[in-house]
């Protein structure tokens, strides 16, 4: 089994090279749905993120309030670290748990927006990093999430800096450009995973 930790900031289109990734066959586990299996009722992070910062962060029915949950959670670094101590090392865990779940399966993508900033690398084989200069990074995420400057400037400052990510990277996939590009590179990466070892040769 091959397995890949892909990962890249926000706005970069790490989603999209993830289903690409997908469509040719690869089993994709996703960190951002493990967070949120965690945080349903009955989940086992909910009640200790209760715990943490309190039954205001709870809805009428017993779920989850998220919008609660980030006003406080992102208020002050110290709360970041508080959520960041619950919720990533049950993540990591799940995680090793999805990467070891089917043994058969020639390509595993580990899809973690914060691979870098929690040192999850040993989880993978090969990194690789979804990669477009900042000010894209928010043009994207403001026209296509819904979201305003201040609240990806935010998201950007928690995460790990462009200069970091491709440091780490094995493998960079270039966004910037066109669908037909991304898919030109994907569809490179592919045929190296799916038929050779990992090289650890950076591609640009």
């Amino acid at each position: 089994m091959m397995r890949i930790g892909l990962t890249g900031g926000i706005g970069s289109g790490k989603s999209t090279v993830a289903r690409m990734l997908a469509d040719r066959g690869a089993v994709v586990v996703d960190a951002d749905q493990i967070a949120r299996d965690l945080v349903e009722p009955g989940g086992a992070a909910l009640a200790e993120l209760v715990t943490e910062f309190g039954p205001r962060i709870l809805q009428a029915d017993g779920s989850l309030s998220r919008a609660e949950l980030a006003s406080m959670a992102f208020s002050d670094p110290r709360a970041t670290g508080r959520l960041n101590a619950i919720m990533h090392p049950m993540i990591r865990a799940e995680a090793e748990r999805r990467l070891a779940a089917d043994p058969v399966a020639p390509v595993v993508v580990y899809d973690m927006p914060l691979l870098v900033e929690t040192g999850q690398q040993d989880l993978v084989d090969l990194v690789v990093v979804v990669d477009v200069p900042e000010d894209v990074q928010i043009s994207r995420a403001v026209g296509g999430r819904g979201l305003d400057d201040a609240d990806v400037q935010r998201r950007m400052s928690v995460q790990a800096s462009r200069a970091d990510r491709l440091a780490a990277a094995d493998v960079v996939i270039d966004n910037e450009g066109g669908i037909e590009a991304t898919e030109e590179q994907v569809g490179a990466l592919w045929a190296r995973v799916s038929v050779s070892p990992p090289s650890t040769t950076v591609e640009r």
